[in-house]
């Protein structure tokens, strides 16, 4: 039924000036601003909605995921540009907030200014 649909994805944000900012400054994705609600324009063509909500609660899962090729560089270039990351033993991240699990990818996580889990991981 929806095999030909081009179906996308949305999460809420309490503020979105400040997600404005923090997706298109800080993180370089085009986004376009419409109704209250960002659209997220991801590579590939897809598209993310970011929408207001006064009740929002920060995803308690990743939500979105960045493939790039050298994680430790992309890593240190966000924290130049303020992004701080989580640090979770029990995944064995690095002083980075970088985990190198042998059996997983290289992944290191962060919040959006809504709380909401990023990630970025290395393209395998």
């Amino acid at each position: 039924m929806f095999k030909d649909t081009p179906a996308f994805s949305g999460f809420s944000v309490d503020d979105i000036p400040k997600a404005k900012t923090f997706y298109s400054d800080i993180l370089g994705l085009d986004l376009t601003e419409e109704n209250g609600m960002l659209t997220l324009h991801i590579a590939g063509g897809g598209h993310i909605i970011v929408y207001p909500k006064t009740n929002h609660t920060p995803a308690t899962f990743t939500i979105l995921n960045f493939p790039v090729k050298d994680i430790d560089h992309s890593v240190d270039e966000l924290a130049q540009r303020g992004v701080r990351f989580e640090h979770y033993p029990e995944l064995h991240t690095d002083e980075k907030g970088i985990s190198r699990d042998p059996g997983g990818p290289k992944i290191a996580w962060f919040t959006d200014p809504a709380g909401n889990i990023l990630s970025v991981l290395e393209d395998m």
